[in-house]
């Protein structure tokens, strides 16, 4: 056995597939950081998550927080509220998405990194 394939063996790799407690794992860890991130937002924030869908969703690349919009109205006050979302997203990791869904599903989600939030700033 070579020295390199001394420490490169098949069981090294990550898993072709999640198990199910992995599954379970990510289930809890994406859970726990929307609670984390929902007590820190100001009451005006809260209040516009409380009237949608939202969640937090993770994977190798991101942490992306999504939110689903009930209508048009709320859809436009989200996005006036990126930036101080974005920026406790950014306390948070650095490499973290906001992605906003319009109540038609019709129209194409917003997707914004977090570090695009200085083009929101001024909205």
């Amino acid at each position: 056995m070579t020295w390199q394939n001394y420490f490169w063996q098949n069981e090294d790799e990550c898993p072709s597939q999640l198990s199910s407690a992995d599954i379970v794992l990510r289930q809890q860890l994406e859970s726990s950081l929307g609670k984390f991130f929902f007590e820190k937002c100001d009451d005006t924030v809260k209040d516009l998550l409380s009237s949608c869908r939202w969640y937090m969703k993770n994977n190798a690349n991101a942490m992306t927080l999504v939110i689903e919009c009930p209508n048009h109205n709320t859809n436009w006050l989200i996005l006036e509220k990126v930036a101080p979302m974005a920026s406790l997203l950014k306390n948070m990791t650095s490499s973290a998405k906001i992605r906003i869904c319009p109540p038609d599903s019709k129209i194409t989600p917003h997707e914004i990194g977090v570090d695009e939030v200085s083009v929101y700033r001024y909205w």
